[in-house]
C-alpha cells in the first residue's frame, strides 16, 4: 500500500509518539476492506508503539474502517474507508496525537476543547480529492483526542455511496453533528469551536472592543488584506487585521499556476504561506470576525470605526477594505433550494459525489471550461452552458474541451431555472437566446461558474460603489471618504488575480502610511480622551 519513499518518512514521523497507540480495524472480505487492512498492517510494521487488531463489527458499523486511539482509552476517531489522498495527512496527524505528540494549536483554543461538557458525535463526509475536507477532519479528529465526550468519523463518500444517496450527502465536506447537519464547506478549528461554544461570541466582542485603536485597521484577510498587513506592520504602526475567514477565496481554490516566481501551488498552500510571513511582524489578526458597518472619522486625524456583527467596535486612524468577493450565483429559481444537494460551486470538491452522473456545468470562461475538463474524468456526461454566442475561456483551454467525447457545450442559452425532487436535482431549464425556445436536460447536478461578486454590501451608503458594487478606487487606492482605502477584488481595479490583489494590498498599505504621517494625530487624541 505505502511504497517505500512514504514508509522511510512516516517511520520517521511515528518516532515522535511518546505514549501506545491501538489500531482497531472493522473489515470484511471485500478489496476495499483488503486495501485498508493492508495499510494498517504497513503502519503497524513502523512503530513498535503502534499495534494492531481486527474487530467484531456491530450491528451499523461501517466496513470498511478502523478506529485510532491511545491505548487504554477510546479517544472516539475513526476513519471509514481509506485515508489515502488529501486526508493521509489526517491519518498521520491522528496517530501523532492519539500518541502524545502535541498539537500546533493556542493553549486557549485547547482549553476550549477540554471545556466543552456535553457528547458530541461528529460525521464528516468527505472525497479524497477535496482539499478542503482535511481541515474539517484534523480539527475534529483533534477535538475527539483532547476531550472523551467527543467522537468524530470521517466518512469517505465515494466508498460509502448508498450511505451517501440515503442522506441526500451531495457536497463535500458535509458534517453531522449527533445526526443532524452541521456545516458544509471548509471549517477551521476556530470557526468549530465558535459554533458549539455558544458564549464565544459574547465573549470576544468583549475582548475586542478593549482594544486600542489602530493606525492601520485592514478589513479582510486574503491576498489583499494580507499584503497590507505586511507592509503596514513594516512602517512600525499599529497594524490589525479582521477577517472572517484568513485567506478567503484562494482558500477554495486548487490549482495556481500564474504566481510569478511559483511555477504551481495550491489554493491552501499559498494562504498557510501568507499566514506565516503575516505571523512575523506584530499583526494582530482577529480571524472568524465578519464587518458590520463603517463610520468613517468624523473630522481629518479622528478614528474611523469598524462594527461587527457581534456587536464589537474597533477603531483606526485609517482603514483598508479588503473584502474580496465571493461566487456569483444564478438568482434562478431552485438554485438556493438545492444549494448542497446537486447544485454545487467547486468541481475540485464535489465531482468525485457526481461519478458516473450527468452533470451541467454554468459558464463558458476559463473557470467553466476548466471545471467541465475536471468533471469529464469523473463523472458519465458533462453539459457545458454558456449564456453569449461564443465560449470566452482560452483557446488551449477549448480545444481540451471540445476533444472530450463526454462533453456537449450548449451556447446562447440563458439558464432560468434548476429542477428537482424535493429532495436533489434532478435537471434544469434553459431558454435558447437565439430561437426563444424552452429546453429542460434532465441530470443530477449544476456547477455554477459564472465569475465573482463583491463583498461590499455592507458598505452601501457609506462609500462610493459602482453600479457592480465595486468600491471605487483612485490610482492610491483612496476610496471616496477621506482615510479610507481598498484593495482587491472587492474594488474597481481590472483583472481579479491574485497576485494583482496583493500589489493593490501593498499600495493601499503605503497610501494609509502617507496619509497618516501628513494628518495631524490631535484630534484623534483630543476624541480618545473624551470617549
Amino acid at each position: 500500500m505505502l511504497d517505500a519513499n512514504m514508509k522511510a518518512q512516516l517511520k520517521t514521523l511515528l518516532e515522535r509518539i511518546n505514549e501506545p497507540v491501538e489500531l482497531v480495524a472493522f473489515v470484511d472480505d471485500q478489496p476495499k476492506s483488503a486495501e485498508t487492512l493492508e495499510l494498517l498492517k504497513d503502519i503497524d510494521a513502523l512503530s513498535d508503539k503502534v499495534s494492531l487488531v481486527e474487530g467484531r463489527p456491530t450491528e451499523g458499523e461501517r466496513v470498511p474502517s478502523f478506529s485510532v486511539s491511545r491505548a487504554g482509552t477510546d479517544m472516539g476517531i475513526r476513519f471509514a474507508g481509506l485515508p489515502m489522498g488529501h486526508e493521509f495527512t489526517s491519518l498521520v496527524l491522528a496517530l501523532l496525537q492519539a500518541g502524545g505528540y502535541p498539537p500546533k494549536v493556542e493553549a486557549d483554543q485547547i482549553e476550549a476543547i477540554k471545556a466543552l461538557d456535553t457528547d458530541l458525535v461528529f460525521e464528516t463526509y468527505i472525497s479524497l480529492s477535496c482539499h478542503n475536507c482535511p481541515d474539517v477532519v484534523q480539527a475534529l479528529n483533534l477535538m475527539a483526542v483532547l476531550n472523551p465526550r467527543i467522537h468524530h468519523s470521517m466518512i469517505d463518500g465515494g466508498v460509502f455511496q448508498a450511505e451517501v444517496t440515503e442522506k441526500n450527502i451531495m457536497a463535500v465536506p458535509t458534517i453531522l453533528l449527533n445526526g443532524e447537519a452541521f456545516g458544509q464547506g471548509r471549517m477551521t478549528l476556530e470557526e468549530i469551536l465558535a459554533k458549539v461554544d455558544t458564549g464565544a461570541a459574547a465573549r470576544d466582542a468583549a475582548k475586542l472592543s478593549e482594544k486600542d485603536p489602530f493606525d492601520v485597521l485592514i478589513v479582510g484577510g486574503g491576498p489583499a488584506g494580507a499584503a497590507a498587513s505586511i507592509y503596514a506592520a513594516r512602517k512600525g504602526i499599529a497594524t490589525g487585521i479582521v477577517a472572517e475567514r484568513f485567506g478567503g477565496q484562494v482558500m477554495d481554490t486548487m490549482a495556481i499556476e500564474n504566481f510569478i516566481s511559483v511555477k504551481e501551488t495550491e489554493g491552501p498552500k499559498l494562504v498557510a504561506a501568507l499566514e506565516e510571513h503575516v505571523k512575523q511582524y506584530e499583526v494582530d489578526v482577529m480571524n472568524l470576525q465578519r464587518a458590520e458597518s463603517l463610520k468613517p472619522a468624523a473630522n481629518p486625524g479622528g478614528y474611523a470605526e469598524v462594527t461587527l456583527t457581534n456587536g464589537a467596535v474597533l477603531k483606526g486612524r485609517t482603514v483598508i477594505l479588503a473584502t474580496g468577493a465571493r461566487w456569483r450565483e444564478l438568482g434562478v429559481p431552485g438554485e438556493q433550494e438545492y444549494r448542497g444537494r446537486g447544485v454545487a460551486y467547486c468541481p475540485h470538491c464535489d465531482g468525485p459525489l457526481f461519478k458516473g452522473k450527468h452533470v451541467a456545468v454554468i459558464g463558458g470562461g476559463n473557470s467553466g471550461v476548466e471545471a467541465a475538463i475536471d468533471l469529464a474524468g469523473i463523472v458519465g456526461k458533462v453539459t457545458l452552458l454558456e449564456f453569449a454566442d461564443t465560449l470566452r475561456a482560452d483557446a488551449v483551454l477549448q480545444a481540451k474541451l471540445r476533444s472530450l467525447p463526454n462533453v456537449t457545450i450548449v451556447t446562447n442559452a440563458q439558464t432560468t431555472e434548476v429542477t428537482g425532487d424535493g429532495q436533489r436535482v434532478n435537471g434544469l431549464v434553459y431558454t435558447d437566446r437565439a430561437s426563444g425556445e424552452s429546453h429542460t436536460v434532465a441530470l443530477e447536478g449544476v456547477f455554477v461558474q459564472i465569475g465573482l461578486l463583491p463583498n461590499t454590501d455592507w458598505l452601501k451608503g457609506t462609500i462610493e460603489l459602482s453600479r457592480f458594487g465595486e468600491i471605487v478606487v483612485d490610482a492610491k487606492g483612496q476610496t471616496s471618504a477621506p482615510g479610507i482605502f481598498a484593495a482587491g477584488d472587492c474594488t474597481t481595479v481590472p483583472y481579479k488575480q491574485i497576485i494583482i490583489a496583493m500589489g493593490e494590498g501593498s499600495k493601499a498599505a503605503l497610501s494609509a502610511f502617507d496619509h497618516l504621517i501628513r494628518s495631524t494625530p490631535e484630534t484623534a487624541e483630543a476624541e480618545a480622551a473624551t470617549a
